[in-house]
């Protein structure tokens, strides 16, 4: 057991210093959390929703090369997101290591493999796709209608990549949910909010390898837990910050 308190985020300074610092790491956490809901969201809700059309790979392949900048737009949104969440991860282990350090740096590695390396690497679905409607002499090999069905299960593969970094955040967002919870920094509803959320993740990654019947009803239970949880706490790192440091006493094991 060691003694804590909240404001011992960051280097030594006097306690009015470490107010000020733990403050403004949260608030920097929560806009960078705000842009990668943006950003993300953009990619995934506007650009793959309105090219995309599920089973038609014709279609897809028409809409793409049509609105190829936007196709293009999308996959650097989803990088800027991605990269950002890489940066979120470090700025909640500061803010959450006085909890526990061991958790903190299982939530922030578990965050890391979820977007940054899995997402990231996965973007080369969306990529490759895109590759094969260059129309490069090297493709001529294969029919249009063959082009048209390679790029439809590029995307597929996709969208099942996404799930499976979906698997690690949700479990990062368990942990993280916790550690809010213990937190004297955070309101303890905002750690019940983000383990909701992490429900919605891990119902939508398995329910669409496992019941793909219920797909729709997975897919729509991650984006209402995920909007609450997420961007309540986002708002709150943006507009609060934390709460009144306190002293407090922690575990950090």
């Amino acid at each position: 057991m060691a003694t804590t308190t909240a404001a011992s985020v960051g280097v030594e300074q006097t306690p009015a210093e470490r107010t000020i610092s733990t403050r403004t790491i949260a608030r920097i956490t929560g806009l960078l959390y705000l842009l990668i809901f943006v950003t993300a969201g953009f990619s995934e809700g506007f650009v793959r929703a309105s090219l995309i059309v599920p089973g038609d790979a014709t279609a897809t392949a028409a809409n793409i090369v049509a609105a190829e900048e936007l196709f293009r737009l999308g996959i650097a949104s989803d990088l800027v997101a991605f990269s950002a969440d890489a940066v979120v991860a470090v700025l909640l282990y500061v803010l959450l290591r006085p909890v526990s350090r061991t958790l903190a740096l299982l939530a922030a590695s578990l965050r890391l493999i979820a977007h940054p390396a899995i997402a990231s690497i996965n973007m080369l679905n969306q990529y490759m796709a895109l590759q094969l409607l260059s129309g490069d002499e090297y493709l001529s090999v294969f029919s249009p209608e063959q082009i048209d069905a390679l790029v439809l299960l590029l995307l597929t593969a996709h969208t099942y990549g996404y799930l499976i970094g979906g698997i690690f955040f949700g479990l990062h967002l368990i942990v993280l949910g916790y550690l809010l919870y213990r937190s004297t920094l955070f309101p303890a509803v905002l750690g019940g909010l983000i383990v909701l959320a992490a429900v919605g993740y891990l119902t939508e990654s398995f329910t669409f390898f496992l019941l793909p019947a219920y797909e729709p009803v997975a897919a729509t239970l991650v984006v209402v837990t995920a909007v609450v949880g997420e961007i309540a706490l986002a708002l709150y790192l943006v507009v609060k910050g934390v709460r009144t440091e306190r002293p407090a006493t922690q575990e950090v094991a």
